[in-house]
């Protein structure tokens, strides 16, 4: 089992839809400060069911749906912006993140090859979850990934945060800390 895509529209930064395809074994998110990694991990924890908005670096819950964006640039006012400024992005009503994960190997206990999994949020603060594209209840998502590691509450993702705390905490905890994650 490993993440095959994670795909993004209006979550956070990400307005347009984005699609990051993985590859089996490790995988590094790099870039420069700014540029979405973390957003590209709270889009994963917030699929799987997270509802704290500290555990996805916001205030709020429905500061998941991008906010917008003011003035972009200087521009030449051409396309209807005015005093040669280019206007920004508007803030959209919805957010929506899927992962689809590789399951040719049984890890899930579900009849498919691949499963994705998908989230989206509304401005009104409705939030909606999808297996397959059916929609289900957010207990379906924990059962279905209930015996394999991942899921809201795991130690499967080290955030920014956290790292610090592992790396100094005493080899035993450490240890108790990499086991859980491996699911050992």
């Amino acid at each position: 089992m490993f993440l095959k895509s994670l795909s993004l529209r209006g979550f956070k930064s990400f307005a347009d839809r984005t699609v990051l395809e993985f590859e089996p074994g490790v995988t590094v998110i790099v870039g420069p400060n700014g540029s979405g990694k973390s957003n590209i991990v709270d889009a994963f924890t917030w699929v799987l069911g997270s509802h704290s908005p500290k555990s996805l670096r916001g205030g709020s819950m429905s500061d998941v749906i991008f906010a917008g964006s003011g003035i972009a640039a200087e521009g030449n006012g051409r396309n209807g912006a005015e005093g040669g400024q280019r206007s920004g992005r508007p803030a959209l009503g919805r957010a929506s993140a899927e992962i689809t994960i590789d399951n040719s190997r049984g890890a899930l206990p579900i009849e498919f090859t691949e499963v994705t999994i998908g989230r989206a949020m509304f401005a009104t603060g409705e939030t909606s979850y999808t297996i397959n594209d059916v929609e289900c209840r957010l207990l379906d998502v924990q059962e279905l990934l209930s015996d394999t590691g991942l899921g809201r509450e795991s130690h499967t993702i080290v955030g920014q945060g956290q790292l610090e705390t592992v790396l100094n905490a005493r080899p035993e905890d450490r240890r108790a800390f990499i086991e859980e994650a491996a699911g050992i």
